[in-house]
């Protein structure tokens, strides 16, 4: 799963106040022809990711070229059950991100169009927020 190498601090906030407004970076396909956006606000998870991409690898069977465009950063922590408060935070249990409405999340290359969507609408039924296969223009 993701999680990233090496951190400042092992424990942060959230910022789950910063759920509100729209992509203002990664919001168009950089990489592949064919692209998977995210409709909605919501926290996505190292978890998740991973489930979606499997998902994508095992539809297209080892064939064309996958981007996964999203790193999950923030550590999310949790106390273990029953524990009374106090004592300090918990310890970190996975890692997450801020998904914003048009944040691209994978992207494929390599592939006919209606496989690459195919794999793309299987991997957004592992989100857990509403999301749009979309491809490039041909200028």
């Amino acid at each position: 799963m993701l999680e990233p190498k090496k951190l400042k601090r092992r424990k942060q906030h959230r910022y789950r106040g910063s759920f509100s407004g729209t992509a203002q970076r990664g919001a168009t396909l950089a990489f592949g022809s064919v692209g998977l956006k995210s409709q909605e606000i919501c926290e996505l998870t190292a978890r998740q990711i991973e489930a979606a991409r499997r998902a994508m690898t095992h539809s297209v069977q080892r064939g064309g070229k996958i981007w996964i465009r999203v790193f999950p950063h923030t550590p999310v922590t949790r106390k273990a059950a029953e524990v009374p408060m106090g004592a300090g935070k918990g310890s970190v249990e996975y890692y997450s991100l801020v998904v914003k409405p048009g944040t691209m999340i994978f992207e494929i290359d390599g592939l006919p169009e209606k496989d690459a969507r195919e794999a793309l609408r299987l991997a957004g039924h592992k989100l857990p927020f509403k999301t749009k296969v979309v491809t490039r223009i041909a200028a």
